[in-house]
């Protein structure tokens, strides 16, 4: 399907696997939303730099209010923001904790819910999460941040059931390791010598665009990518 001259709305936009759905998009034609805490733009053509912490629901509804009234409409929607640390639940410390689940789950549901109307008056909207395989896999190490991926992958999968006779598609993308700056500030637990061997963050933006070109009459309800470096679980 051709994405020329479609809206779409991101979130966590202005680095990672963010940037490189944008990238990715605007190569198709699309025009863009882009939210981050920066507010960057990536110089894209067609695209609107928007500051927004999606921890906060008035900045989310704000920014995607702004990218319909720059554009006109909306047709896709993209749940990219999140945070990753990487400790023992005991030793998780208590702010880590609590931005997770800000972030990630209710960051989430923020996005989603302010995208939905213009999606479904789009007559033909695809919402997508970009989650993780900690959302579908409990892991060690993981507890809270599998909590609010497992919380993506279950809102997505029930939004499924809401908005499909909408003709509205709902996707959760849950990539394995990417090799990013995700979690490696001081203290989130990650370090770099974990990154070689993992995904690219345009390996997951290649399967985004994978989900959103196919024809309207089906739908891609779930995809789990993982490097050949990362072992299966289960």
């Amino acid at each position: 399907m051709n994405l020329q001259g479609k809206v779409a709305f991101i979130t966590g936009a202005s680095r990672g696997i963010g940037a490189a759905v944008a990238r990715a998009l605007s190569s198709e034609g699309v025009k863009l939303g882009l939210a981050s805490r920066s507010g960057a733009d990536l110089d894209l053509p067609d695209a609107l730099g928007l500051v927004c912490d999606v921890r906060n629901r008035g900045q989310v509804e704000r920014a995607v209010a702004a990218t319909v009234e720059r554009f006109g409409r909306l047709d896709i929607c993209i749940a990219n923001a999140g945070v990753g640390s990487y400790h023992s639940l005991v030793e998780l410390s208590p702010e880590h904790l609590e931005e997770m689940i800000d972030v990630n789950l209710k960051g989430t549901i923020y996005t989603h819910r302010a995208g939905i109307p213009h999606l479904i008056a789009s007559g033909e909207g695809d919402l997508v999460t970009i989650a993780s395989e900690a959302g579908r896999r409990g892991l060690p190490g993981e507890a809270v941040y599998c909590a609010s991926k497992f919380g993506q992958v279950g809102l997505t999968r029930a939004l499924d059931h809401e908005l499909r006779e909408k003709n509205v598609r709902c996707t959760n993308v849950c990539p394995g390791g990417v090799a990013t700056d995700f979690a490696l500030a001081d203290g989130y637990g990650r370090t770099p010598d974990v990154l070689p061997g993992m995904m690219s963050a345009e390996d997951v933006a290649e399967i985004v665009l994978f989900i959103l070109t196919r024809p309207r009459n089906h739908r891609i309800l779930e995809t789990a990518i993982r490097p050949m470096t990362e072992a299966s679980w289960g």
